[in-house]
């Protein structure tokens, strides 16, 4: 700017000497252009307008302004004069052409431009009507490049001019006039000595406060003089001298260097600072009054970038290029400077000189005077800058303004637009450089070496050490770890994505997609990138730098502002927290959410007891407030994305990590890994996996992944309960129970067979069994942990109530229910029961390898293939199916097969009598065929074994141990008796021996087996050869309807196993006791059965014998297949009694009663007893008298063999 004070009336000998400014009408600083030619000419009406308004001042002034003017004429000649040789007694006598000139004085005043010295670069290079005025020309030419435009004689003129100028103390005499409001208003100035140059100094220092126009504009044109060199600025020579000398950043002497412009020592020493404070090798100590000295000249230069010399010179080309139309002043060329540091086109040396100045900044924040006067008002209300506890230089940094600021902010106060706007400028700058922390370059300098060299720009360092940090790239230094996590609390990005300039612009592409329907800015822009991580509209560089980002927000709760919006209350209530910018060393930042999500599924309702002596309305007082729990189930969903985001797992598994999990490297894949070797980790990694599963149980939903996977399903079968803000286990439970849906894909399919299977490890890990039934885990079965074993010891117990008629079941109704539910899930897949899965393995691998797990498959395989299983795993699956037999819902591929079928004929029916109700209804045409076929096989299981059948078990307790005993003393635990005991009862059967209920179990059993062969275990291991081989079509048919047994029947004289012999004679046997057993006889009799024998009972072959009367009754015809069936029965039984005859009385007895002859023979029979009757009687009247007469002799000899003789008696006369 130009400011000048025109000749007038009061003094015709003063010249133009910059003393009273008028005000500015056309400026270079102003313009924002750095040469004179630029500067614009007052206007004639403001010039005169300025002369009339300084005439009146004066007029109104008393005899002080007189002696004012006539001190600053006298002052100016001594500028131009002799004071110039006075005040630099040192100067070479190279000079004296410019010493000459200057000793040359004229009456009207002392004019640099009449110089010869610099008259050539003054025609040169300033504009003419700029000559009159001193300052206008000193402007002009101090802004030239120091060594190539302006001549060294000129040069020299120039400073010691300056020196002068700035010295005089009738300059100080001035500046008390001008400013005399504003000295008053400064007391620091006010109190001042005067005479020793320090007011005008002490005015430069505090230019920010001045209100005055005058004095505002003076003292401006006055720092500009000042901070042409670093010799011109009171007292700093002084102060900086040895450390001048000491880093070689210049000349001291005017002698030795004769140039306008010392910025560069200044530069130098800033470096100098820098490099200390970044403890770089060699770095040289600077004193402490010199640093203050350094770092005001930094503040005072803050405003106007033509201050600050080096930066001005090495900026000139690159303030043209990038800031052409920026206005100079408030620091608005600095910033735009800052905003194009990392532009390919700006030059090193610029980009060099700004670096400085952000370092500066970094470690006085007034340094920036945009956001020293932004902030000012703030940091005074909110007591940023009168921490007594900290000293200067920490209170100044840049770092306690911002957390100070930011702490305010996430408080909920009211900091002024202006000045977040000055904070967010600076927390990007501190994003995209990681040089301006000096901690970060301190500590970090082995982790930029190895890993980060080459990266520097706009942030891109900084991210490679987040992945460092991360363990991505080998191991990080603590100091290094936690300088990096101290600057992402500065910088807070989380606040606002924009601050990391490298996420931005990785993840510009994803936010357009997937977050174009949140505000530019908003803190949730983060979370929706998160919750599209590992999906098709994340790219690959995005994702790597926002976990790089989030692995450290994750370490200190506070750094998500939503997060603690909405729980610093619940923080401070629970977790005794302190402010957003401190810390505690009992509660670090990362403990603090592990107390929040402890606290956000505490309730009673998840079987969790109150602490003794707390009330309910104790226990609500220490949960967390809705807002908050559901803040807390946001970032435990992210978190669950990767395991490094969850710090405590890190910390306590790291070892686990690296020794089972090094290969796991998709997404969510480390979790699963730990939670799979949860019996093999270490004891912290254990319990801390552990209570993230338990949560996880309660809450499924934090498993983002596995919800992603299973979106289809959710939306098909579980949408209602999705939608559920308290989750509580229930979509797990629904997600198991749709495992099998055509909705279900393999990744949900996994993911949820994983959380069963981890589930089996605890009983904790399964949220609704837990909470139904740990009371009664406690009571009834402590110490025991796995879930499965849990399960045992409750349904044992259950059970032996219900055996033993308990008046009360010790097992609570809610653990009962839940029971239930717990051992249907177990039944579905074979790895949900460890003992059976572990027994099995080597039969699994070896008769089941491509057979999947699911559906209870495997299980169903091992029972096809029973006979070839090993012992171990023979005895497992028997007791499984004997388990299954009595509770149908335990049998997964029975209910699922059959579920409709169920649906229609058992709905009246208990679970438990599933398969029996099925049995009844398994020949109705509306039986669905893969239902009958499942119903078949299970009994051809319950038919291998009495003990497979619990109704049959029940029905024949008493007749079993009877008739069947030396089968069960050969029988093994647990192991099938292929049908004898049922065999058995069979035989007895057709003996009619059974008890009424065993019979009609046994009735029941002999007419299925009769329909299917499978069903007699006992015919088809003996008659296998036979069948395959004489009755091969007849077992190749889908339906079995009695025709193998017939063709065995037909074909028994060609049989030559004796064993399969038995079994037809037996066969043969069992129908003549009900003709319901021979289905190919009962078939082509039953018009017959209706017509001649309605009134007759079925059983004890009542039926058969009256259609064996009825063949022998000539009056009555059958049917043609009726009769030909007949005989060939017939003729089967006389054989039968051929081949085998009567064991005894009894079997003799039984095939009388069966015989068609029956009649003939017993009337035969009865006639031969008649006939013995009669001769009994005839032949005993006949001998009876020949026995008497023997009998008496016998007696005779007898007696006198055996007589004693008599002793004798006395008289009883």
């Amino acid at each position: 700017m130009n400011y000048s004070l025109e000749e007038n009336n009061l003094s015709g000998t003063l010249s133009s000497v910059p003393i009273f400014p008028t005000a500015p009408e056309g400026s270079s600083r102003l313009t924002g252009s750095v040469k004179m030619a630029d500067c614009i000419r007052v206007p004639l009406l403001l010039l005169l307008m300025c002369i009339f308004l300084f005439v009146h001042l004066i007029q109104a002034q008393n005899n002080a302004i007189k002696k004012l003017i006539a001190g600053v004429d006298k002052m100016q000649n001594q500028v131009g004069g002799l004071g110039l040789a006075a005040g630099n007694p040192g100067v070479d006598e190279r000079n004296q052409g410019a010493g000459a000139s200057l000793s040359r004085r004229r009456s009207t005043g002392w004019k640099l431009a009449e110089e010869a010295v610099c008259r050539d670069d003054l025609t040169r290079l300033c504009p003419k009507h700029s000559w009159n005025n001193n300052l206008a020309v000193l402007e002009c030419l101090q802004d030239r490049k120091e060594d190539s435009e302006i001549a060294a004689e000129c040069n020299h003129l120039l400073w010691n001019y300056k020196l002068n100028l700035t010295t005089d103390p009738k300059f100080e005499s001035v500046a008390v006039e001008v400013c005399k409001t504003t000295i008053s208003e400064i007391k620091e100035c006010a109190a001042e000595e005067l005479g020793k140059g320090y007011l005008v100094s002490c005015l430069v220092d505090h230019r920010g406060n001045i209100t005055d126009y005058q004095c505002n504009q003076y003292i401006t044109k006055m720092t500009t003089i000042v901070f042409s060199d670093y010799r011109l600025i009171c007292g700093f020579m002084d102060k900086c001298r040895d450390d001048i000398n000491t880093l070689k950043c210049g000349s001291i002497s005017t002698g030795e260097k004769d140039v306008h412009s010392q910025g560069e020592v200044i530069a130098c020493l800033e470096k100098g600072l820098v490099r200390e404070a970044e403890d770089q090798t060699g770095a040289h100590v600077i004193r402490e009054e010199c640093k203050k000295a350094i770092m005001r000249v930094a503040e005072l230069s803050s405003d106007d970038f033509h201050l600050d010399r080096y930066l001005y010179f090495s900026c000139r080309d690159d303030r043209e290029r990038f800031c052409e139309n920026t206005l100079a002043g408030e620091g608005r060329v600095y910033k735009c400077l800052f905003n194009h540091k990392f532009e390919d086109s700006m030059s090193e040396r610029c980009r060099e000189a700004l670096t400085t100045r952000q370092k500066l900044i970094a470690q006085d924040y007034k340094v920036s005077y945009s956001l020293a006067k932004a902030c000012k008002s703030d940091l005074r209300k909110y007591h940023c800058n009168v921490d007594t506890s900290l000293p200067r230089a920490r209170e100044a940094r840049l770092s306690y303004l911002l957390l100070c600021l930011e702490s305010a902010v996430h408080r909920g106060r009211v900091v002024s637009g202006e000045c977040q706007g000055e904070m967010m400028d600076y927390r990007r700058m501190l994003m995209e450089d990681f040089s301006l922390s000096p901690e970060i370059v301190l500590h970090c300098r082995s982790e930029i070496e190895s890993h980060c060299s080459g990266l520097h720009r706009k942030g891109r360092t900084l991210h490679c050490l987040m992945r460092v940090g991360r363990g991505d790239m080998g191991a990080i230094d603590p100091s290094c770890q936690k300088a990096l996590q101290t600057l992402i609390q500065e910088a807070d990005p989380g606040a606002d994505y924009r601050i990391d300039r490298a996420l931005n612009e990785a993840c510009e592409s994803v936010i357009q997609t997937a977050c174009k329907h949140i505000r530019s800015g908003d803190p949730m822009i983060l979370s929706c990138l998160m919750e599209h991580l590992y999906t098709e509209k994340m790219v690959e560089d995005c994702e790597h730098r926002l976990l790089e980002l989030q692995y450290f927000i994750a370490r200190d709760w506070k750094l998500d502002p939503i997060l603690y919006k909405k729980c610093q209350s619940d923080a401070s209530r629970l977790c005794h927290t302190h402010g957003w910018n401190e810390t505690s060393e009992l509660m670090p930042p990362g403990a603090i959410f592990s107390c929040l999500y402890r606290h956000a599924y505490r309730s009673l309702e998840q079987g969790r007891r109150f602490p003794s002596g707390e009330s309910e309305a104790e226990n609500h007082g220490s949960m967390l407030s809705r807002d908050c729990k559901v803040e807390v189930q946001r970032i435990l969903h992210q978190r669950a994305l990767d395991v490094k985001l969850d710090p405590e797992l890190q910390r306590r598994c790291m070892t686990d990590l690296g020794k089972w999990c090094s290969e796991k490297t998709e997404a969510g894949q480390e979790l699963e890994c730990l939670q799979d070797h949860l019996d093999d980790l270490v004891a912290d990694c254990k319990e801390v996996v552990g209570n993230l599963t338990e949560l996880e149980s309660e809450d499924i939903q934090i498993e983002a992944l596995l919800m992603r996977a299973c979106d289809p399903v959710i939306q098909a079968h579980c949408h209602e309960v999705a939608d559920n803000q308290i989750d509580s286990g229930d979509l797990m439970d629904c997600l198991v129970q749709n495992k099998h849906q055509k909705e279900m894909n393999e990744k949900c399919a996994v993911g949820v067979t994983h959380f069963q299977l981890i589930q089996v490890k605890d009983f904790r890990f399964s949220y609704k069994f837990k909470t139904a039934c740990k009371e009664d885990v406690l009571k009834l079965c402590p110490n025991i942990k796995k879930k499965v074993d849990v399960v045992i010891c409750l349904s044992t117990t259950v059970r032996n109530d219900t055996l033993q008629d308990a008046k009360e079941q010790r097992v609570s109704v809610k653990c009962r229910k839940q029971l239930r539910v717990e051992e249907v899930e177990m039944s579905e897949d074979i790895r949900l029961e460890p003992e059976l899965y572990d027994s099995c393995k080597t039969d699994i691998n070896k008769l089941c390898q491509n057979v999947a797990f699911g559906n209870a498959q495997v299980i169903e395989c091992l029972k096809e293939n029973k006979r070839q299983l090993l012992p171990r795993c023979h005895q497992k699956v028997f007791k499984l199916q004997e388990v299954e037999m009595v509770d149908s819902e335990l049998d997964y591929q029975l209910m699922r097969v059959c579920k409709n079928m169920i649906r229609r004929f058992c709905t009246e029916s208990d679970g438990k009598n599933v398969l029996q109700c099925l049995k009844q209804n398994k020949n109705s045409e509306m039986m669905d065929p893969k239902c009958k076929q499942m119903i078949t096989k299970r009994q051809i299981t319950q038919n291998t074994d009495y003990r497979l059948n619990p109704v049959l078990r029940k029905a024949c307790k008493a007749d079993i141990p009877k008739f069947c005993d030396s089968i069960l003393k050969k029988a093994k635990d647990e192991t099938e008796l292929e049908g004898q005991v049922i065999s058995c009862l069979k035989l007895k059967y057709a003996d009619q021996r059974l008890s009424p209920d065993c019979e009609d179990q046994i009735r029941v059993i002999l007419q299925e087996s009769a329909l299917d062969y499978r069903l007699d275990p006992q015919l088809q291991i003996q008659c296998a050869e036979e069948i395959s081989s004489l009755c091969t079509e007849e077992a190749a048919a889908q339906e079995q309807t009695g025709q193998v047994e017939e063709c065995l029947k037909i074909n028994l004289l060609k049989l030559k196993k004796e064993g399969c012999k038995k079994e037809v004679l037996n066969m043969l046997k069992e129908s003549k006791a009900d003709i319901y057993v021979d289905p190919v006889l009962h078939t082509a009799c039953a018009l017959d059965i209706k017509h001649h024998c309605a009134a007759i009972p079925p059983g004890k072959g009542r039926q058969m014998s009256c259609l064996m009367e009825a063949l022998q009754d000539k009056r009555i015809r059958l049917q043609p297949e009726c009769k030909k069936r007949l005989q060939d029965r017939i003729d089967m039984w006389s054989y039968a009694a051929k081949v085998a005859p009567a064991e005894g009385l009894g079997d003799l007895a039984m095939q009388v009663m069966t015989s068609p002859s029956k009649n003939y023979i017993l009337t035969v029979i009865c006639a031969g007893v008649a006939l013995l009757f009669m001769m009994g009687l005839l032949c005993g009247r006949f001998t009876k008298r020949v026995t008497q007469e023997l009998k008496d002799r016998f007696y005779r000899q007898g007696t006198a063999k055996w007589a004693v003789p008599a002793s004798p008696r006395p008289s009883h006369r």
